[in-house]
């Protein structure tokens, strides 16, 4: 059963998020998480979807790219 970590981001998306916690809930709910080579930034796509979501790593993740992550889980059917 996934935790909770989701419906946390929904709530607070302007939390000190980390992209360890981006990571988490990409792999609670099905996505694949990739570090990108030689940037700053990560990746996380759902099996069945054509889009990538790109996604900042450092530190604070602004609160837009949690929103959209928490919009790209609900839209692939991620949802528990």
């Amino acid at each position: 059963m996934p935790s909770d970590l989701l419906e946390r981001m929904r709530r607070n998306p302007a939390g000190d998020w980390n992209i360890r916690d981006v990571e988490m809930v990409c792999v609670e709910h099905g996505l694949l998480f990739r570090a990108g080579k030689g940037t700053s930034h990560c990746h996380a796509k759902h099996p069945a979807a054509r889009e990538i979501l790109t996604i900042p790593a450092r530190r604070p993740i602004k609160p837009v790219y949690i929103r959209k992550l928490v919009r790209y889980i609900e839209s692939h059917g991620g949802e528990r």
